[in-house]
C-alpha cells in the first residue's frame, strides 16, 4: 500500500515484506498475534494510533487464496434463485394490480436473496424429531422471498401468492414475518427494526443459560439475524453487540445487508457505513468479516500491487459508491481512476465489458458461501458478516436499482419485464410476464428436485415454526395457602407477596427449574435480592472476583448455572431475554416460566414495541410492573410514576393485565396465569401490577376467586341495610374506596356496596364481546356483559377510583346503564408522600366520599348542601390548580 505522505517508502517496503514473510511461513494466526503485540507496545510508548487502524482496507475478508471451493451446483442453484426472485417479485406485482395500496417491496428482497440461499441451500439446519435447529431471523421486509421459496417447495399454493398482504381474502399471507397471523411459518417478528438484531443477541445468550443450566444438551445450534445497514441506526440494533462480545456468543452471526441505502436515500452518503459498521463490532469484540465485492474483482486486485484501487475504494463514499453502480463504462473507469495515472493505467487494459460486471460480493455465491463457512468454524467470537450488495438488484437501473426510489418501486413495464428475464434467463412467456404469473417448474425437473435434496440434508424447510404439546403440571391453588390466608398483624407489600409466590414455584420440583426471574438492576428495590444467593445469578464464567458483601447472608453471588438474568440498566435486554424465555417452549421445545420485574413506568412506555412483539410470537410468561401506579412510588416524581401502562396494555389482545392490590387477588391471578399458559397452553401473557406499600393483608372471602379472574368482584358488607351506591376500587387505590365507604357511612349515614376491579381491560374485553354477540344477534335474549351481573339491579351512581389516568375506569362506561364517575391520576406525577399525592390527584378517601355525595345530589337523593358541608369538612381546596392541565 503506497501512501503519498509516506516520508520514508523503503522503509515502510522493509516492515510490509517483513509481516508477509511472516504471513506466509508461521501463519495468519502468527501474524495477527504480532500485530496485537505491536498495538499493546505503542499505546504502552504513549504512541497515537489512528482510529482508522482498525479499519481493515476497503477489500474483502478472505483472501482468494483460503477461499474454500464451493460445493453446490452453481448453476441450478441460479435458476432457482431466479425463479424465487421472479414469484417474489409477481407477487407484489399481482397484488398492486389487484388490490392497488396493500403495498409490498421489491427491493428489499431482491438485494439480499443470495445471501439468504446460500445459507438456505448450504447452512441454515431446521428443526426436526431428531434435532433442534438453528434460529433464523429473517430480515422482516423480505418476506416476499421467504413465501416464493415456500412455493417452490410446495409449501404454499398460488392461490397464497395471490393474496398476499390480503389475509382476509381467502388463504391470504401476512406482510410480514408475524407468527399470530402465520403460526406455523414464521417463528420471530422482525419487521419492527432494531427488534431483531437485539432478540438474537439476547436468544443467542438464553441457549447459552439453557446449557450452562443443564436444561439443554450442548451443540453446534447458530442464531443468524438478517438485518440491513440502515437497519443498524436503530439504537436496539447495536444494544446487545457489547454483550454478546463480553459473553463470546460464538453461536450467534449477524448478517448485514449493506446495500448502502435505506428508505429514502442513502444510509451514510457522505461517509462509509461499512467501515463505521466495522469499528463499532470490532470494539465489542466480534469477528468482523467483509464480503464487499464478486469474484470479477479477485484478477484486478492482484495485479494492485501497490494497493492503489484498494485505497480508492477506501476513499470513495458510500454516495460515489452508489452511483458508481448506474455509471457507464467511461464514467465508471473515471471514477474509479481518479487522478491516479497509475490507476487509469491498471484499467486501461480492462474491458469496458469486465468494468460493468465488477459486481458486490452479496451477489456472490462463492464468497458468500466462503463468509458462512468461516463464521461457522470460528470459536470464541461472535461473527457479524458485512455483505455490500446493490438495493433492487436485478430490476434495472429504470426500476430503482441502486437508485433512491428503489424502496418505493412497486411497478414495472412490459420492457422492464422482459430485460428481467433476460437477465436471470428465465423460461417465462410473454403472457406469463404480461400476467405476472406465478412458475413452479414440475416437480420432476432438476431445480425441484436439488430444492427438496438440498432442504432433506439440512433437516426440513424454513422459516417453520414448530410447537408440540408440552404440558407443565400446576401446584393447585391450595399450595398458596400462606398468600390466601392474608398477612396478620404484618404489612406486607404486594411486591414481597410475588417473591413469596416465587418461592412456592422454587421448592416444586417440576416447576422450580423452569423459573427465571429477569431484573434490570432493581431487585433490591423490589425486595427480592434474596434471589442472588439463593439461585444465583447467571455468568457463564462463573465469579472471578470475591464479593464486597461476601459476609452478609443476601451477597451478590454470580454463578455459570446461575437462574437469575441480572440484565443491568436495559429495558430492551431484559425483555429481549424475556421473550427469549416466554418462546423457549416453540424455539426449544422447553417451556420456561419466565418473570420480568420492572419499574412499570419503564415497560410498556419504554418497550412497548417489544412487548408488542411478545404479543405477535406468542409469548408465554409473566411481565410484573413494579412500584405500580402514580401514587404509590413516593418521593420519585414525573418520569417514574406510572398511570398509563394498563391503558397501553389495553391494547394488546393477548395480554392480559390485573392490577391486584391484595396478596389472594395476586396469588388467584398468577396461579390462573400458570394454568392457561403451561397447562391449558394458552398463547396469552400476563402483566401484573405490584406495589411497594405495605399494609395488612386481609384473608381471602370464600368463593371470589372467579370474580377475580374476571376482574371485579364484590368485598364482604359489613354493615346492614340498602346501600345507595357502589363504590369500585383497585390497586393502590382500593383502601382509599374502603376507607371512603366507612367515612360515608360515618359521617352521612350512607351505606355504599364495595368492589375490588382486579382489571378494567379484562372486563372491557368481555365486555365488547357481548356487545358484539348481542348487535350480531338481535333476534336473540341479549346476554349481559359481566359487569352488569355483578354490580346487580342496583339503582345508584357508580364511582370508580384508580391510581391510572381515568381512561382506564372508562372503558367499561359503555356496558353500564346507570350515572358512572370516574376518578384518576391524569397529568404528570409529583415528588412527594402517597398521601399528598393521592390528595393531589384527587384520588384520595376524601375525594372520593364527595364524589359519591355529588354523584347522589344529582340523583336527588341528598341535598347539594350535604356536598358542601362535606367539601368544608374535608377541607377541600376549590380553588387550587386543576392537576389534570398544563
Amino acid at each position: 500500500m503506497v501512501d503519498n505522505n509516506d516520508i520514508d517508502v523503503t522503509e515502510t517496503l522493509e516492515w510490509l515484506d517483513a509481516f508477509a514473510s511472516v504471513v506466509k511461513y508461521e501463519g495468519r494466526e502468527r501474524a495477527g498475534f504480532i500485530i496485537q503485540a505491536l498495538v499493546t507496545q505503542a499505546h504502552l510508548a504513549g504512541v497515537p494510533i489512528d482510529g482508522a487502524v482498525f479499519t481493515s482496507p476497503y477489500v474483502n475478508t478472505i483472501p482468494v487464496a483460503v477461499q474454500p471451493e464451493y460445493p453446490g451446483d452453481l448453476a441450478i442453484e441460479q435458476n432457482i434463485e431466479a425463479l424465487i426472485r421472479w414469484n417474489a417479485m409477481a407477487m407484489v406485482l399481482q397484488a398492486k394490480k389487484n388490490a392497488p395500496g396493500v403495498g409490498g417491496h421489491l427491493a428489499s428482497y431482491a438485494s439480499i436473496a443470495t445471501l439468504y440461499e446460500v445459507g438456505l441451500q448450504h447452512f441454515f439446519r431446521a428443526s426436526n424429531d431428531q434435532a433442534l435447529g438453528d434460529l433464523i431471523y429473517f430480515q422482516g421486509h423480505s418476506a416476499e422471498g421467504n413465501y416464493a421459496r415456500a412455493f417452490l417447495e410446495g409449501r404454499l399454493s398460488s392461490e397464497h401468492l395471490s393474496n398476499f398482504r390480503q389475509e382476509l381474502a381467502g388463504k391470504g399471507l401476512s406482510s410480514y414475518p408475524h407468527p399470530w397471523l402465520m403460526p406455523d411459518f414464521w417463528q420471530f417478528a422482525t419487521v419492527s427494526l432494531g427488534l431483531g438484531p437485539l432478540q438474537a443477541v439476547y436468544q443467542a445468550r438464553f441457549m447459552r443459560y439453557l446449557q450452562q443450566r443443564k436444561l439443554m444438551a450442548p451443540s453446534e445450534r447458530k442464531v443468524w439475524a438478517f438485518c440491513g445497514d440502515g437497519e443498524m441506526d436503530e439504537a436496539e440494533s447495536l444494544a446487545g453487540i457489547s454483550l454478546a462480545g463480553r459473553e463470546r456468543l460464538d453461536n450467534l452471526i449477524f448478517v448485514i445487508n449493506c446495500n448502502l441505502q435505506r428508505l429514502d436515500g442513502l444510509v451514510r452518503g457522505n461517509a462509509k457505513i461499512i467501515s463505521e459498521l466495522e469499528r463499532q463490532f470490532h470494539a465489542a469484540g466480534w469477528l468482523v468479516i467483509k464480503v464487499l465485492w464478486d469474484s470479477n474483482w479477485d484478477q484486478l486486485f492482484a495485479q494492485d500491487k501497490h494497493g492503489l484501487l484498494q485505497q480508492r475504494l477506501a476513499n470513495l463514499v458510500d454516495g460515489e459508491l452508489q452511483i458508481m453502480h448506474t455509471l457507464n463504462a467511461a464514467e465508471r473507469r473515471q471514477l474509479l481512476a481518479g487522478s491516479s495515472p497509475e490507476l487509469q493505467a491498471l484499467l486501461a487494459n480492462l474491458s469496458d465489458d469486465l468494468l460493468l460486471n465488477l459486481g458486490r460480493g452479496a451477489h456472490d455465491r462463492h464468497k458468500v458461501y466462503a463468509a458462512y463457512a468461516a463464521a461457522m468454524q470460528h470459536q470464541g467470537q461472535p461473527v457479524v458478516i458485512l455483505a455490500q450488495g446493490i438495493k433492487g438488484y436485478g430490476l434495472g437501473l429504470d426500476y430503482g436499482e441502486s437508485r433512491n426510489i428503489a424502496h418505493n418501486q412497486l411497478s414495472m413495464s412490459e420492457e422492464g419485464l422482459q430485460a428481467f428475464r433476460t437477465r436471470f434467463n428465465l423460461a417465462l412467456t410473454d403472457e406469463q410476464l404480461r400476467n405476472f404469473a406465478f412458475y413452479c417448474p414440475s416437480q420432476d425437473s432438476a431445480e425441484i428436485k436439488y430444492l427438496h435434496a438440498q432442504r432433506a440434508k439440512l433437516g426440513g424447510y424454513l422459516p417453520q415454526r414448530c410447537v408440540k404439546k408440552l404440558t407443565l403440571t400446576i401446584p393447585p391453588l391450595t399450595a398458596f395457602n400462606t398468600l390466601l390466608s392474608g398477612s396478620g398483624e404484618r404489612d406486607m407489600s404486594t411486591t414481597m407477596v410475588l417473591n413469596r409466590f416465587m418461592q412456592v414455584l422454587l421448592k416444586d420440583s417440576q416447576l422450580a427449574s423452569r423459573v427465571v426471574p429477569i431484573f434490570s438492576d432493581e431487585a433490591r428495590t423490589f425486595g427480592m435480592e434474596a434471589l442472588f444467593r439463593q439461585l444465583g445469578i447467571y455468568s457463564p464464567v462463573g465469579q472471578l472476583y470475591t464479593p464486597e458483601d461476601q459476609q452478609q447472608f443476601l451477597y451478590y453471588r454470580e454463578a455459570e448455572d446461575g437462574q437469575v438474568l441480572q440484565e443491568g440498566i436495559t429495558e430492551a435486554g431484559c425483555m429481549a431475554s424475556w421473550i427469549a424465555a416466554a418462546t423457549a417452549y416453540s424455539t426449544h421445545d422447553l417451556p420456561m416460566i419466565p418473570f420480568f420485574v420492572y419499574y412499570s413506568m419503564f415497560g410498556f412506555q419504554r418497550v412497548g414495541d417489544l412487548i408488542w412483539a411478545a404479543g405477535d410470537m406468542r409469548a408465554r410468561g409473566f411481565l410484573i410492573g413494579a412500584t405500580a401506579g402514580r401514587t404509590t412510588l413516593q418521593g420519585e416524581g414525573l418520569q417514574h410514576q406510572d398511570g398509563h401502562s394498563l391503558v397501553s396494555a389495553a391494547a394488546l389482545p393477548n395480554c392480559r393485565a390485573y392490577d391486584p392490590a391484595f396478596a389472594y387477588e395476586m396469588a388467584v391471578i398468577m396461579h390462573d396465569g400458570l394454568r392457561q399458559m403451561y397447562e391449558k397452553e394458552q398463547d396469552v401473557f400476563y402483566y401484573i401490577m405490584a406495589m411497594n406499600e405495605r399494609y395488612q393483608q386481609p384473608s381471602m372471602p370464600a368463593g371470589v376467586e372467579e370474580g377475580i379472574i374476571k376482574g371485579l368482584y364484590q368485598l364482604p358488607q359489613q354493615r346492614s341495610g340498602l346501600s345507595q351506591l357502589q363504590l369500585l376500587g383497585g390497586g393502590a387505590i382500593l383502601r382509599e374506596v374502603i376507607a371512603a365507604a366507612d367515612l360515608l357511612f360515618d359521617d352521612f349515614g350512607i351505606i355504599a356496596d364495595v368492589f375490588s376491579v382486579t382489571s378494567f381491560n379484562i372486563l372491557s374485553q368481555e365486555g365488547m364481546a357481548v356487545t358484539r354477540n348481542n348487535r350480531l344477534h338481535p333476534d336473540q335474549v341479549p346476554q349481559l356483559p359481566y359487569v352488569q351481573t355483578c354490580l346487580g339491579d342496583h339503582q345508584g351512581p357508580i364511582v370508580a377510583a384508580s391510581d391510572y389516568v381515568r381512561l382506564y375506569a372508562e372503558q367499561i362506561r359503555p356496558l353500564l346503564t346507570r350515572p358512572y364517575y370516574t376518578l384518576g391520576t391524569d397529568g404528570f406525577g409529583r415528588s412527594d408522600t402517597r398521601e399528598k399525592l393521592r390528595q393531589f390527584f384527587e384520588v384520595d378517601r376524601y375525594y372520593i366520599v364527595v364524589t359519591a355525595l355529588y354523584a347522589l345530589a344529582q340523583q336527588g337523593k341528598i341535598a347539594v348542601k350535604t356536598v358542601t358541608a362535606a367539601l368544608k369538612q374535608y377541607k377541600i381546596d376549590c380553588a387550587k390548580p386543576n392537576p389534570f392541565t398544563v
